[in-house]
């Protein structure tokens, strides 16, 4: 394993990676495959990659602050290489209670400076970018216009 390993754990020292994350910048710095498997496979016995850990810490801390709901999150970890299971696993556990989305909707919405009128749109498309569903825009924008 030597050198491979090496820098895969100096990667993993300056900040946590995804398993496919890792292995794309060992492979950009020409280790071989092997090599590459066989170091990756000792770090995650080892309890050094955990994609699971990882992509809720992520989704939990910045992917929450950003306002994100459940489809930008989805988006966000597949981007990062996070297997699907992993990603629905833990989109189901963010979005365990049917009004977390909505909540977080509008606290996302409440971000948003909005005063004029037609900036519903404004807000509707927002929301769409921040991830969440069409139900919960509609309903975010039916409690601004009543209040």
């Amino acid at each position: 394993m030597g050198d491979c390993h090496e820098k895969a754990l100096d990667l993993i020292a300056r900040r946590p990676h995804f398993q496919r994350e890792l292995e794309q910048k060992l492979n950009s710095r020409k280790f071989p495959p092997e090599e590459i498997e066989k170091s990756l496979a000792e770090l995650v016995r080892l309890g050094l990659i955990d994609d699971s850990a990882h992509a809720r810490d992520l989704a939990a801390g910045p992917m929450t602050r950003k306002g994100f709901g459940p489809r930008r999150v989805r988006v966000e970890l597949l981007r990062k290489g996070v297997d699907e299971e992993v990603i629905e696993a833990v989109v189901a556990e963010m979005f365990s209670d049917p009004e977390e989305e909505l909540r977080r909707a509008r606290q996302a919405a409440r971000r948003l400076a909005i005063g004029r009128a037609g900036d519903e749109d404004r807000l509707a498309r927002h929301l769409n970018r921040k991830g969440y569903s069409k139900a919960v825009i509609l309903s975010v924008l039916q409690e601004m216009t009543t209040d």
